[in-house]
């Protein structure tokens, strides 16, 4: 909402609180990565265990997120915002003074109880200091911190561990936070506080105990039994609270999250495109960082430098399409940058092999950070453009928390491709050895007689050979699979081009 008791004097000023924030906020998600194993060993404790640092995390963002919207209307952006960045500080303080896994768990969920308000209230703010006709340009320098900090994460938290001391993950945060609160109170203009009004218990309900189970599932990626039944009662009863939630929201007087916003054709596309993109970003995002050091064997500081270019590419791009949408509107930036996204993608799956270059995996990255970079912000700019003034933190906050459930999503849908083809390819390649295929044999003599000539007896030594040949089977089923599963999210691409299609936004 504008009026006059927000006016900023200099919007770029509140700009530089935003941003603060939100990289904190989201370069925490992707940080903690690459400290697990350090944790696991600190803490005593096995894989199970600590992943629960991550998966607490994500839950109470879920959680938190459609709470936004109503906080804000009672107690103003600025408020909220600065109490979410105060909360966020502390609990990365408490996470760097953390004597167990039990309690590294339990304040990663007060951090992110102010991470999940940081973003969708930022976003508001910049929506009401900023003028319409520029927020393409004002969200695309927001999304240099959006988009820049989850390829930043791997590198400087890899760094950070094989340098300094661990804990500084955390506690790095705490004067950055100190400086981003009392910059806020400064420079934030606030809003008189308004009465308190009947509060949607139903939807909270509804929405936490619908958003947590089904992200609790799904957050278990590659991990979800779902010969456990407690994994489909959790996706049954967060599918029901869902439903409960909508059915609660579109009869409620004064709704959570008012999902009457999805009555704006070109909001709700913006969502399902969103939506779609997010899938299809996990090419980048999670699945080559997957190839890079399961297959590859780089680290997770190495695999973060090949990455790392890519993200100073997106970046940098992401203020000229603010300015691009701005001046000639959604379609005529979005559709060329996912042309290009679409094709780099298919290129890079090409590309993923035992010896690809490291060099030509970084061009082709760039090349799809290119297209990232074009099209990501301006589809969102689009659909929250056609919000009015007194809707966007409800909007925000909706915004948010589908993409939340996207990600996580996305993950699973990513890892489920992966496992499903490398058994397909695996047993594909598997049947091809036999007395009948002169290369196979001829791989596992000379694999027996290099055994033999190690010292090993005949039987030992052709035993080793199979062995050896099963993993390099194995090895080659895994990489062809990464390779499927990055051109499928080339496919992706190719969808939210045709869906850009029915935007009707103009500049």
């Amino acid at each position: 909402m504008k009026d006059n008791s927000n006016e900023q004097a200099n919007p770029w000023l509140a700009m530089i609180v935003i941003i603060v924030g939100t990289f904190m906020s989201v370069l925490s998600s992707s940080i903690i990565n690459v400290a697990l194993t350090k944790m696991m060993s600190v803490f005593g404790v096995g894989l199970d265990d600590v992943k629960w640092v991550m998966t607490a995390y994500t839950l109470a963002l879920g959680a938190i997120i459609p709470l936004t919207g109503y906080l804000q209307d009672i107690f103003g952006a600025k408020k909220v915002y600065i109490v979410a960045l105060a909360i966020f500080t502390i609990g990365s303080a408490l996470c760097g003074f953390a004597w167990s896994n039990s309690s590294m768990i339990a304040f990663r969920v007060f951090q992110a109880i102010g991470g999940g308000m940081m973003q969708p209230v930022g976003m508001s703010i910049i929506y009401s200091v900023f003028p319409r006709k520029k927020i393409g340009l004002a969200l695309g320098v927001y999304g240099i911190a959006a988009m820049a900090a989850p390829a930043i994460g791997p590198t400087l938290g890899g760094l950070i561990i094989e340098k300094m001391d661990w804990r500084l993950i955390f506690t790095v945060n705490i004067p950055i936070g100190i400086i981003g609160v009392l910059l806020g109170m400064i420079i934030l203009k606030g809003q008189p506080m308004k009465p308190f009004k009947a509060f949607d218990i139903v939807g909270f309900l509804s929405s936490t105990v619908g958003l947590v189970s089904l992200l609790y599932v799904l957050g278990k990626g590659s991990s979800i039994d779902w010969g456990d039944m407690i994994n489909p009662m959790l996706v049954a009863l967060g599918s029901l609270s869902l439903i409960l939630f909508v059915v609660n929201e579109l009869t409620h007087p004064d709704p959570l999250l008012d999902l009457r916003v999805l009555k704006l054709f070109d909001f709700s596309m913006s969502l399902v495109i969103i939506t779609v993109l997010t899938i299809g970003l996990m090419g980048g995002s999670y699945v080559l960082p997957l190839f890079l050091q399961n297959v590859r064997g780089y680290t997770a500081m190495q695999a973060g430098l090949i990455m790392f270019p890519s993200a100073l590419v997106m970046g940098a791009l992401m203020p000229l399409s603010g300015t691009l949408y701005d001046k000639f509107g959604a379609k005529p930036v979005v559709i060329p940058g996912l042309i290009i996204l679409a094709l780099a993608t298919f290129k890079l799956s090409t590309a993923i092999s035992m010896n690809s270059s490291k060099e030509s995996i970084i061009f082709i990255n760039c090349i799809r950070s290119i297209g990232l970079g074009i099209a990501m912000m301006p589809i969102s700019t689009a659909g929250m453009n056609v919000v009015k003034g007194e809707m966007i933190p409800r909007a925000s906050a909706l915004n948010s928390t589908i993409r939340q459930v996207a990600s996580s999503l996305a993950v699973t849908i990513m890892t489920v491709i992966i496992q499903s083809k490398t058994s397909y390819n695996y047993s594909k390649l598997a049947e091809q050895i036999n007395i009948y295929n002169k290369t196979a044999v001829g791989t596992i003599n000379s694999l027996t007689k290099s055994y033999m000539y190690e010292g090993f007896s005949q039987e030992t030594s052709k035993v080793m050979a199979l062995s050896q040949l099963a993993k390099i089977i194995q090895g080659q089923a895994s990489v062809d699979a990464m390779a499927y599963s990055i051109s499928v999210t080339g496919a992706i691409a190719v969808i939210a081009i045709f869906l850009t299609l029915f935007m009707r936004t103009r500049r």
